[in-house]
């Protein structure tokens, strides 16, 4: 059996509006799936628009959103490295990879909402007939696929961080859009658990998208479960 090979894309982008606090990836978000991955026996690659070591969101880094797979990721040299050394969005083809899975974090509402590289490679992996992860803030990276296939989010059914949890988590007036509201008004049909921040994960034929950071694991089951199939 040969291996599978996962692309994982982060966001490079650290500011919010009104705030001094940063944002970044959520920690748990990519280390979650990240170790689902490894542990199903797959290669994964990172990937950044801007390469190198994407920003961390500080506040993922504290005691109560530490999850397992984040302490794992503290002593695994290897994943460190790579995480430090990712690569640019635009050295990228979906050619070698079997799947891609973006983690969430506010940042993907800022870069990867517009960043034309990774609304063209999302189209390549689903006209390839490849699988498509997303969590979080991370399906934000949806819009830069509607603005390469305008009319393309209609209909889809998908899960993504909630109006009601940008709220609960002070953020609302920090983003330039509510994520949700966003994707609606493009016509997709958001999907979220009856109660805030309780994992959601939606498969949409090769698009699998999770609500929040409890979601990203179950995410990442989902997309191995159609690497499986």
């Amino acid at each position: 059996m040969t291996t599978k090979n996962i692309l994982m894309v982060l966001t490079s982008h650290s500011e919010m509006e009104n705030t001094d606090s940063k944002t970044g990836v959520w920690l748990g978000e990519f280390t979650d799936p990240y170790y689902e991955f490894i542990d199903a026996g797959y290669t994964v690659t990172l990937s950044s628009p801007k390469g190198g070591r994407p920003p961390v969101d500080p506040m993922s880094e504290l005691t109560e959103h530490i999850t397992g797979a984040n302490r794992r990721f503290g002593d695994d040299k290897v994943a460190e490295h790579a995480f430090s050394h990712t690569i640019p969005l635009n050295q990228l083809s979906a050619g070698v990879y079997d799947a891609v899975f973006y983690p969430g974090g506010h940042g993907p509402i800022w870069d990867l909402a517009k960043d034309n590289n990774s609304g063209i490679l999302i189209l390549e992996f689903l006209d390839a007939g490849k699988p498509v992860g997303l969590v979080c803030h991370g399906p934000a990276a949806l819009l830069s696929v509607e603005n390469q296939r305008p009319g393309w989010l209609k209909s889809k059914r998908i899960s993504a961080f909630s109006n009601t949890e940008e709220t609960l988590v002070g953020r609302s007036g920090n983003v330039p859009y509510l994520l949700q509201t966003k994707l609606e008004e493009l016509g997709a049909e958001v999907k979220t658990a009856l109660i805030p921040f309780l994992s959601h994960v939606e498969t949409d034929g090769l698009l699998v998208t999770g609500q929040n950071p409890l979601s990203a694991g179950p995410a990442a089951k989902a997309l191995i479960q159609l690497l499986q199939a």
